[in-house]
């Protein structure tokens, strides 16, 4: 009887094990199906890379999944970017961002690119001025001219002075491209980003003087003031001093302040002193005064 009793409880206890380890496994696929499912939505992708200054066409988005919320700036029409010129290089199955995008109707190529209140100014350059080819798009450089400065002092030979500094290059050469292994890409116009004022002063600069641009780091935007470079201080280890007049024009001696004039005061006539007579009569004595006039008192 006991044996039977015993039997029964391991039977049913093996009977619960089974049950339960295969409602556990249940549990957990069930969970695992559930975490393997996330929240997706659709928005519009590139379908290949697109380059700065293309113009977007219909086969050049794709509207597809995109796991999570949708991103800042992403759309989920694909008419809202067709049309619309790319100022930012965009990678194939990456989101296409409005802050990438030329505003509607701006169009495509150099001119989308160029921010408002800015202007986009072409410089001539060759394989020593553009830095070797180093100067492309998104590159920063400071501008350094040299030349005769008007009625300076021709002993000290030609001057160098830094016009601007911190320009960012627009696009190098015709093509807007950039070598994918980022070699140098020789080219002979740069145009630089500046605005109205520093556009003046690069045309005045380019047909007046030599060019010269200078890479800087990109991170970089202290801006500094040189003094300038002499050729005759090359030679003397002398510095230029800008804000100095030059040997040639030496400054001018300041001229001694003029005297005070001061009016000669009138002396009023010397009085002149009385004839005086003096007669003794006895004991007596009188005295009398003649003036000038000879009239006596």
């Amino acid at each position: 009887m006991n044996k039977r009793f015993i039997g029964v409880l391991i039977f049913a206890a093996v009977v619960s094990l089974g049950f339960s380890a295969v409602f556990y496994h249940l549990l957990v696929r069930q969970s695992q199906t559930t975490k393997a499912a996330p929240t997706t939505v659709k928005i519009v992708l590139a379908a290949r890379d697109l380059e700065v200054g293309s113009i977007l066409r219909d086969e050049d988005v794709k509207l597809e999944d995109w796991p999570g919320a949708v991103p800042a700036g992403a759309t989920v029409r694909p008419q809202d970017v067709v049309g619309r010129g790319v100022t930012m290089p965009i990678y194939a199955k990456e989101p296409v961002i409005d802050s990438r995008l030329a505003p509607k109707g701006a169009g495509g190529g150099l001119a989308a690119m160029i921010p408002q209140g800015m202007r986009a100014v072409a410089v001539r350059v060759n394989e020593v001025v553009g830095v070797s080819g180093f100067v492309v798009s998104g590159m920063r450089v400071d501008v350094l001219i040299s030349g005769s400065a008007p009625g300076g002092n021709g002993n000290l030979g030609t001057l160098t002075k830094t016009l601007l500094q911190n320009i960012e290059v627009l696009s190098a050469g015709q093509d807007f491209k950039k070598d994918a292994e980022g070699k140098p890409v020789m080219v002979q116009v740069v145009n630089l980003l500046v605005t109205p004022e520093q556009a003046e002063q690069l045309s005045l600069a380019s047909n007046q003087t030599t060019i010269q641009l200078i890479l800087r780091n990109p991170l970089d935007r202290q801006v500094t003031q040189p003094p300038g470079a002499a050729l005759a201080h090359l030679f003397t280890g002398g510095k230029l001093k800008m804000s100095q007049p030059s040997e040639s024009e030496p400054a001018a001696r300041p001229r001694p302040a003029p005297k005070p004039v001061v009016a000669a005061a009138h002396e009023a006539p010397k009085k002149e002193a009385p004839f005086v007579m003096e007669m003794l009569s006895g004991t007596k004595r009188a005295e009398t005064k003649f003036e000038n006039g000879g009239e006596g008192k």
